[in-house]
C-alpha cells in the first residue's frame, strides 16, 4: 500500500496534507525518516510511525449505535442529520456506513461498518439473519395476530411477509409485544401491524443476529464491538 495511502486511511488528512506531513520530516519507516509519499509500505510488516508515535493499521471498523430518533441512517442527507453526524472524527474518517436501515422515528441497534463482506452477508435475504424489535402498538394485540404474523401477512404492496415470531409483554389500548423477523422491507414492522389494523407508536430494535443492543448505551452514544461481539457476528454469518 502507498504509505499516503496508509496514512490517509488512518485519519492523517488527505494525501496532500500527508505530503506535507512528509516535508516536515514527521513520518518513519522502520525509524527511516521518509522523504517520498508514494513509497509502498506492508501494513502488516512496517513500522509507520508520526511524530515518533507507531501507527497501527486497520482496515475495518465495526460499531455499535444506539440510534436516536430524529435521524437517518444514511451516510448523508440534504435535509436531515444522519447517523453519521453523531460519530466523531477519530472513526469517521474510516468511512462506516449503516449496515441495513431504521426509520427516522425508530430507536435502538444500528451496526455502523466499513466491511463490506460482514454487510453483504448481513443483509443477503437467504441468510435469514433473524432482527427483534420491541413495540408500542395502539390496538390490543392478541393471539389472532401472533398466529397471522406466524403464517406471514399480506403488505399493503400485494407482498407475503416471512414468517414473523410475535410475543405479546402486555395487551391494553397500547399493547407491548416483541416481534422477531428476518428481512428488512421498508418501514415493514408499520406495515405488518398496519396490515392486522393496528399502528406502531413506538418501535426499538433489540438485536441483530447474535448482536444484541447494550442498554448502558445512551440513545446517541455509540462504541466499538467487543472482540467476541465480532467474533460471534462473523462466526454466525460464516455458518448461515
Amino acid at each position: 500500500m502507498r504509505l499516503d495511502k496508509f496514512l490517509a486511511h488512518m485519519g492523517f488528512g488527505t494525501r496532500k496534507e500527508v505530503k506535507e506531513l512528509i516535508k516536515s520530516k514527521a513520518i518513519q519507516v522502520n525509524d527511516v525518516i521518509v522523504k517520498d509519499s508514494s513509497m509502498h509500505v506492508k501494513e502488516s510488516i512496517d513500522k509507520v510511525a508520526v511524530y515518533g508515535e507507531e501507527i497501527e493499521y486497520r482496515e475495518f471498523i465495526y460499531l455499535m449505535l444506539n440510534k436516536p430518533a430524529g435521524v437517518v441512517s444514511a451516510t448523508e442527507d440534504t435535509r436531515d442529520r444522519t447517523v453519521i453526524d453523531l460519530l466523531e472524527d477519530d472513526v469517521r474518517h474510516f468511512q462506516p456506513y449503516p449496515v441495513g436501515r431504521l426509520d427516522k422515528d425508530t430507536v435502538g441497534l444500528l451496526l455502523l461498518t466499513n466491511d463490506g463482506a460482514l454487510t453483504h452477508r448481513l443483509l443477503s435475504p437467504n441468510k435469514n439473519v433473524p432482527k427483534v424489535y420491541y413495540a408500542e402498538v395502539e390496538g390490543m394485540v392478541d393471539e389472532t395476530d401472533v398466529q397471522a404474523f406466524l403464517e406471514g401477512v399480506t403488505l399493503d404492496d400485494g407482498y407475503k411477509t416471512k414468517p414473523g415470531m410475535l410475543e405479546i409483554l402486555s395487551k391494553g389500548p397500547v399493547s407491548e409485544i416483541e416481534l422477531t423477523i428476518t428481512e428488512g422491507k421498508f418501514h415493514q414492522v408499520k406495515r405488518m401491524f398496519e396490515s392486522v389494523g393496528k399502528k406502531v407508536v413506538y418501535l426499538k430494535r433489540l438485536s441483530m443476529g447474535p448482536l444484541n443492543l447494550d442498554e448502558s448505551l445512551k440513545e446517541g452514544h455509540y462504541r466499538e464491538l467487543t472482540e467476541e461481539e465480532l467474533e460471534a457476528l462473523q462466526q454466525k454469518n460464516d455458518q448461515a
